[in-house]
């Protein structure tokens, strides 16, 4: 049976067997059930770097809230209120992840007038460089550096020539945001990755559902020539036996063993074609030899035996030189042209000719001429017809079929043969 591919799904699977170890942006890409609201929920990484963000933000606005204590410069008034710009620049890091781009431009500017609060703005900086397009972060980013100046020009550090604290500052904005432009790129990177490798799973789904497909059809045609040929002549003297339950005594023997022999033909074609679904090797290689030009005489000796008029002129120096391909493909359309026959023009004499030669191809032809009498409807699907122009092509030829002038049908086919 076959096993039908699962859809593809976007959830962890088990390459991801502790989602809540990923950023909750990646895991929401992962599992769109993850986002309520259209914001994704937070995971339990989220909150552990949440809270590292903030004592970051906490521990620079510290170092940056003694140095201004220790800076003469400064008044204790302005002092009190840098820290109190830093302790709401601290707690308004919580916001980050729902307003990276607001609250990146308010610490950017509070950061200016207050040393407590550049950790905070650092962070928000980061933020932004990891959750937004780097349009947002040109000129946010862009702006905090060039403000950089501005601010060792308000509060100038007595330890540290100008010059120098704004080359300081200015590469130390400049690796912030180089960070979160790396960390946003990695998360991006594996989406891709993700998404890549489900869609070759897809493709690798799709494939083998299309291989399985062939494969049945070129079972289901070889079924179909193998066994139809047997099973008409079954058909053909199980009717007679049915219509002549008067008929001599030799002639039903000879009936009942063609039935017989009919059967056990069949049987044993069909356990050859269950061998080949069970074993890996190609059906050319398991079970007896498939049939070629060499055997289309019996064919034909089968088809007479059976009651049918044929006519075989094989204009064929040597059938044996036939490469086996074409020779068991010529076999196969030989054998369903005459099952055609059998079937829908009994008591009609068919003609089978087989001619070419090595460069010029090879041409099976069979033709019979209407019904001498009228013709039982004979159930068919067309489905043999359709398989052999299939295997025709295949082998890159061509077959043609179709009703003669004389409303009698004909079956012709044109199989490649390399000199």
């Amino acid at each position: 049976m076959d096993q039908q591919s699962p859809p593809a799904s976007t959830t962890p699977g088990p390459e991801y067997r502790w989602p809540s170890l990923l950023p909750s942006a990646v895991a929401a890409e992962l599992d769109p059930d993850r986002a309520a609201g259209g914001r994704p929920r937070r995971t339990l990484r989220d909150w552990i770097v949440d809270f590292g963000c903030f004592f970051v933000a906490v521990f620079l606005g510290l170092i940056g809230a003694a140095a201004i204590g220790d800076n003469p410069r400064v008044s204790p008034g302005v002092a009190h209120l840098d820290q109190i710009v830093g302790a709401l620049a601290c707690a308004a890091v919580w916001l980050r992840r729902r307003w990276p781009v607001g609250l990146a431009v308010v610490l950017t500017l509070a950061s200016v007038f207050s040393d407590t609060a550049g950790g905070a703005g650092a962070v928000a900086i980061f933020t932004l460089a990891v959750h937004r397009p780097f349009r947002y972060v040109g000129w946010i980013g862009g702006a905090s550096m060039a403000l950089v100046p501005l601010f060792y020009w308000l509060r100038p550090d007595p330890d540290m020539p100008y010059a120098v604290a704004v080359a300081f500052g200015v590469m130390l904005s400049a690796m912030v945001i180089g960070w979160g432009m790396f960390v946003r790129s990695r998360r991006q990177l594996l989406l891709s990755l993700r998404e890549r490798a489900l869609r070759a799973e897809s493709e690798a789904a799709l494939r083998a559902k299309e291989a399985q497909r062939l494969a049945r059809e070129a079972i289901a045609r070889e079924m179909h020539d193998v066994l139809a040929h047997r099973l008409t002549l079954l058909s053909v003297h199980a009717g007679a036996l049915e219509f002549r339950p008067d008929a001599p005594e030799q002639e039903i023997a000879r009936a009942a063993g063609v039935i017989r022999d009919s059967a056990h033909e069949a049987l044993q074609d069909l356990r050859e074609i269950i061998g080949v679904l069970r074993a890996d090797e190609p059906a050319d290689e398991s079970g007896r030899p498939q049939p070629t030009l060499a055997a289309l005489d019996a064919l034909v000796a089968e088809s007479r035996a059976a009651g049918m008029k044929v006519t075989l002129d094989n204009r064929l120096d040597d059938p044996g030189a036939v490469p086996s391909a074409a020779g068991r493909n010529a076999y196969r359309i030989a054998q369903e042209g005459l099952t055609n026959a059998r079937k829908h023009a009994p008591g009609a004499e068919v003609t089978v000719l087989v001619t070419g030669a090595p460069g010029e191809g090879l041409t099976v032809a069979v033709r019979n001429p209407p019904p001498p009498g009228d013709v039982p409807k004979v159930p068919g699907s067309g489905q043999g017809l359709i398989g052999l122009t299939e295997r025709a092509t295949l082998a890159g030829g061509r077959l043609e079929h179709g009703t003669g002038g004389d409303g009698g049908f004909r079956v012709e086919a044109w199989l490649p043969w390399a000199p």
